[in-house]
């Protein structure tokens, strides 16, 4: 486990953030006991600098159900009735009611960067208080210390720039607090226009982006893997720059914003560090997603089988069934051979028999049959509502009945991403094939991305900017599917109106007969639920000056 999982942490996170329980950008704080504590003792600071890091999201354990957010997509639906995803699907979340709001927490993480920076600003001197900085293992030591800080003030900066980049990707312009504001100082603050935080964020990144770790494993510190790295930074920048040129952002069409966008890419790729695992499967299980290549930045976790309770098929001892893939995301995977209605889910791309249970594939030791009459008869309770089950993520043949655990991470950015943010971004810069001097187009980004060994995809053939941008949006559904990327992929490309309002679909079998048929009907509200709401609780407080986004 790295640093920031330790206890320490949460100590010091009370501490820094004990005054904010109504006022989620209120940085009035008796600090007076903490200003002592890192002028005698330099953990504290290094406390501190780990603070951030525990406000970092991801889609695992996304909104109150303890599962991933794809069921309040188009991807998937949660068996539970009572799942959270459950507001977002009918169209009946608001700014009292929304199982994505975590705007407090984002704030705790921004107010926590602040004020490590403001508290560490003098490191040297408080790193050198009242120990041996003489002697040859006594100055080596504070040598490592100060280097050490430096890190964690640069990682701060990004750290910052992170949640509000998730803040804009959910609610647009939000107020931007780049400091700890004086106890006598009006803390209520309006939004701040969504062009003014981008430019924050990449600004930020600019700016310390050279002061960060460029590789932890190989580094002597490889005990701190885990931590923003430049890679991260540069990542965050490119992932920026996408959403900022995309539509909903970007209603003109300015092509210098997808050309930005896609420079920042290449700066990524440029590095040289990262590559696309061998292994699409197992890429996301266990530890290969701390040792692979392909990680840029993953969350880390202790042993567990939430993800295997959650997901497994009802009728697998200790299975919930939970978060079942729709037939609306199985029907997106291509066929690489001709199609077999008795057979429907043979001679296609092999990233859906990775990612997804499909009848008649083996899971958990056993041949899945949803036929009348099987032992996953669709008709059983609990049973997967759509007729297929989640794999990606998911273990194979753990014993929930004796306890089984084993080991997730998630992954947040990685290498496979960032070839498809650049295919995108150069392909409305330049179109599809034109490298503008980066020695990479559009094009072979994503058949890079296709042709991973395992996956081995025919190569894209879309001869117009148009046609190839219909491809990127199929390969972003495929190679991202679940990792929580559709839903905000709909949202910047402003597709959300129309897919978001389809039927979501299943599929039965019935005397070796597969059919598809309406699970749901899906609810959104095109006028409105492009940004979320700000939290009711916050306008409230602000009295006016905090303005509620369009339509909420």
């Amino acid at each position: 486990m790295i640093i920031m999982q330790k206890l320490t942490i949460y100590i010091f996170i009370l501490l820094v953030l004990s005054a904010c329980s109504k006022d989620f950008l209120n940085t009035k704080i008796d600090s007076s006991e903490t200003d002592k504590t890192i002028n005698s003792d330099y953990s504290t600071l290094i406390s501190l600098g780990n603070a951030p890091y525990a406000f970092i999201r991801n889609g695992f354990l996304a909104m109150d159900n303890s599962n991933i957010f794809a069921a309040a997509t188009d991807e998937a639906e949660e068996t539970s009735a009572l799942s959270s995803a459950q507001l977002f699907n009918l169209g009946s979340w608001n700014a009292t009611t929304n199982p994505d709001n975590y705007y407090a927490d984002y704030y705790k993480g921004i107010r926590a960067a602040n004020y490590f920076l403001e508290h560490s600003v003098n490191y040297k001197d408080i790193l050198g208080a009242n120990r041996d900085t003489i002697s040859a293992s006594g100055a080596i030591s504070y040598k490592n210390d100060v280097t050490n800080v430096a890190w964690y003030r640069a990682e701060a900066h990004i750290l910052r720039a992170y949640f509000y980049f998730e803040l804009t990707k959910r609610y647009g312009g939000v107020p931007l607090v780049t400091r700890v504001l004086d106890a006598n100082e009006n803390t209520i603050m309006p939004a701040a226009d969504y062009d003014s935080v981008m430019n924050f964020i990449v600004a930020e990144v600019d700016a310390y982006k050279d002061s960060l770790q460029v590789n932890w494993k190989t580094s002597s510190f490889s005990n701190y893997d885990g931590r923003f790295t430049k890679g991260v930074a540069l990542a965050l920048k490119a992932r920026t720059l996408l959403y900022w040129a995309s539509p909903l952002h970007n209603a003109a069409g300015d092509v210098s914003k997808w050309q930005r966008a896609a420079a920042a890419a290449h700066d990524v790729i440029a590095m040289g560090l990262y590559s696309l695992s061998t292994d699409y499967r197992n890429y996301f299980l266990q530890n290969n997603t701390l040792s692979s290549g392909e990680t840029i930045l993953a969350s880390r976790y202790a042993a567990s089988n939430t993800m295997e309770k959650q997901n497994y098929p009802i009728s697998t001892s200790g299975g919930l069934s939970g978060v079942t893939p729709s037939e609306n995301l199985v029907a997106d995977y291509e066929y690489t051979g001709t199609p077999d209605p008795a057979h429907p889910y043979a001679n296609r791309d092999p990233r859906l028999g990775m990612s997804i249970v499909t009848n008649g594939s083996t899971w958990n030791g056993r041949v899945i049959d949803e036929a009348p009459g099987g032992k996953d008869d669709m008709a059983n309770t609990n049973a997967s509502k759509t007729g297929y089950y989640l794999k990606k993520f998911v273990n194979d043949g753990l014993n929930l009945v004796q306890g089984g655990t084993v080991t997730h991470h998630w992954v947040i950015m990685r290498y496979g991403e960032i070839l498809l943010e650049y295919a995108e971004a150069m392909n409305e810069a330049y179109g599809p094939d034109n490298d503008n001097g980066y020695g990479m187009t559009a094009r072979a980004a994503i058949n890079l991305v296709r042709a991973r060994t395992g996956v081995n995809m025919p190569v894209v053939t879309a001869a117009t900017q148009d046609e190839f941008r219909t491809a990127l949006k199929h390969e972003r559904r495929i190679e991202l599917a679940f990792e929580d990327y559709r839903y905000w992929d709909l949202l910047r490309w402003k597709d959300a109106g129309t897919a978001l309002n389809k039927p979501l679909l299943g599929v039965k079998i019935n005397a070796g007969v597969y059919s598809t048929f309406t699970v749901e009907e899906r609810v959104f509200d095109a006028a409105k639920m492009y940004y979320y709401p700000f939290p009711q609780t916050e306008i409230s407080i602000s009295k006016g000056v905090l303005v509620q986004n369009p339509g909420w």
